[in-house]
């Protein structure tokens, strides 16, 4: 069984910046594809980005060149560093693998 503990969220202001924390109970080596998803008050869980064992990434159009997903397998971590941040980023960010997720991290954006 593997558990995602996220961290790093909170209160930040608009144009502002946060990195997330995706530490992993075991290693994530064995885990392709790790991912950052996020949900929002009344809105569907989404895809915010994901990277691969490779070190590939792939990003929603929403934040692209604003995002960077990184992983570190040796601490059995997943980052989401996150810059220029707008409201609309407001929402719960989850960590996942497979069928595995996390408790979420809330990030509230202000104007």
């Amino acid at each position: 069984q593997l558990q995602l503990v996220e961290s790093g969220g909170g209160l930040v202001q608009a144009g502002g910046s946060l990195k997330l924390s995706c530490a992993a109970s075991k290693s994530i080596f064995n885990f392709n594809i790790m991912g950052w998803y996020r949900q929002a008050p009344g809105n569907k869980r989404e895809l915010v980005a994901f990277i691969t064992i490779g070190g590939n990434t792939n990003y929603a159009d929403s934040v692209k060149g604003r995002f960077t997903i990184s992983r570190d397998n040796a601490k059995n971590t997943v980052y989401l560093q996150m810059n220029s941040l707008k409201p609309e980023d407001t929402a719960v960010y989850y960590c996942n693998t497979q069928s595995f997720w996390g408790q979420g991290t809330l990030v509230t954006v202000s104007s």
